[in-house]
């Protein structure tokens, strides 16, 4: 091919290659990360070293962190506590009460729950709480939160809600049976060792087949799940622990989990 043509073929290709959509030079776009479901429950009452432990799940510098004080009724006290607890953390702080007006609150609960990195939830009774959540659609709109990114989590009530059933002491008269959200499959015993019952009645619930096999804490120890998969266990002191108790052959097997001791969560 003379020269002159070749020069010509290659001034038509570059005219043709600088009139091609900017988006069509460039490489593929980036595609997004697969949304990471995570939750964290702990046996006992929100405290601050889980409360610090939650905020460094959200890998933010100061995540919104909400609470959730159903359980209690939404007593003032005991928002006014979480504030106390949560002051000096690299976090700030959210209370939502379930007890609300459509006067005083113009935002849904999804919306709220969605603006948030992490939500807790509060202990007290568990079989109300749940009823209210149901009543509000405030069960739906966790739901959503939890599948959308934002962090879980909760102790006592906090924690049975989570999973498909447990023991409660929401009832008149003795422990009984509460079903939770389901969001983690199996059964949960929170203050594994702060109330004397709760063991011996996880154990026999477990061992007549009327719970699944699941997840004990002890008061002052948690489990963080991953897409449901337990990930890290952690404790605020060397002798709690977190288990999961499961029937083998007809007895209980209990295996305590590998765990993390965080560090004070005080200046």
């Amino acid at each position: 091919m003379p020269a002159k043509m070749k020069r010509r073929n290659f001034l038509k290709s570059a005219m043709v290659a600088s009139a091609l959509p900017l988006q069509s030079l460039q490489s593929q776009p980036e595609i997004s990360k697969p949304i990471v479901r995570k939750l964290f429950a702990y046996g006992g009452d929100f405290d601050r070293g889980f409360t610090k432990y939650v905020a460094s799940l959200t890998g933010k510098t100061s995540p919104r962190i909400c609470f959730l004080p159903t359980a209690t009724g939404d007593a003032a006290g005991y928002v006014m506590r979480w504030f106390e607890t949560c002051s000096g953390l690299p976090l700030n702080a959210f209370v939502q009460r379930s007890f609300i007006s459509s006067y005083n609150q113009k935002e849904s609960f999804e919306d709220i729950f969605l603006s948030m990195d992490a939500i807790l939830v509060g202990g007290g009774n568990t079989l109300n709480m749940m009823a209210i959540w149901k009543a509000q659609g405030i069960d739906h709109a966790l739901r959503k939160a939890y599948e959308s990114g934002v962090i879980l989590g909760g102790g006592s009530a906090g924690s049975l809600c989570w999973f498909e059933q447990g023991t409660t002491d929401s009832r008149p008269g003795s422990l009984t049976t509460v079903e939770g959200l389901g969001l983690i499959s199996g059964s949960h015993s929170p203050h594994y060792d702060g109330e004397g019952e709760r063991k011996p009645l996880y154990w026999s619930k477990i061992k007549s087949g009327e719970y699944k096999a699941g997840f004990a804490c002890d008061d002052k120890a948690g489990i963080y799940f991953e897409n449901e998969q337990v990930k890290q266990v952690v404790s605020l002191n060397e002798k709690s622990n977190a288990y999961h108790v499961s029937l083998a052959g007809g007895e209980i097997v209990e295996k305590a989990f590998p765990k993390e001791v965080l560090p004070p969560a005080w200046p």
